[in-house]
């Protein structure tokens, strides 16, 4: 009986005038589904994030590394500069939208804050796993090398975790709308 119902409620709604197309109406988005969250987009959100996190944390390694600053603080350095050029980033991206300080901050903070943590987290662990790659010198091939291969795993681990979370309304999907 229920699928009799159904059939028939969908036969009335499509017969009434106005109602059988929804002219640019996305169902899916009105019934709380989320629209479908490609690989692409996932990895194009994820390389940006990279892109911010590279810069911070290159740029830290080669500052504590060149001061002969321990692992720790040459780390926390790193981890300072990465959170600081990821949001910096989307930032500028979104300047042009028009909207306050105050918003910006909040948005990049909405979009980059998971991503950016798990990539410190990963591409940090990587570095201090690698045998001597923290010790190396700026000139080693060895740091570059492990940095390097850090940063391209913790694009390759944080791209699935982006997708999952712009799939749920959130991270890169908050400012989605500001860039088209």
């Amino acid at each position: 009986m229920g699928k009799e119902m159904a059939m028939s409620e969908s036969t009335q709604h499509t017969g009434h005038v106005g109602h059988g197309e929804h002219h640019g109406h996305d169902h899916h988005a009105s019934m709380g589904h989320s629209p479908t969250v490609t690989w692409r987009m996932a990895a194009s959100a994820t390389l940006h994030c990279l892109t911010g996190c590279a810069i911070g944390e290159v740029l830290g390694m080669v500052i504590g590394t060149a001061l002969g600053w321990s692992n720790t603080a040459t780390i926390v350095l790193a981890v300072v500069l990465a959170f600081f050029f990821g949001y910096a980033l989307t930032i500028v991206g979104l300047r042009k939208s028009g909207l306050s300080w105050r918003e910006l901050v909040k948005l990049a903070l909405a979009a980059d804050t998971v991503s950016i943590i798990v990539m410190e987290i990963i591409d940090n662990g990587v570095m201090m796993v690698v045998p001597g790659a923290m010790d190396a010198g700026l000139t080693s091939g060895l740091f570059w090398g492990a940095l390097a291969f850090a940063l391209l795993v913790a694009f390759l681990v944080t791209t699935p975790i982006n997708k999952w979370i712009i799939g749920k309304g959130k991270g890169h999907a908050v400012v989605h709308a500001y860039h088209h």
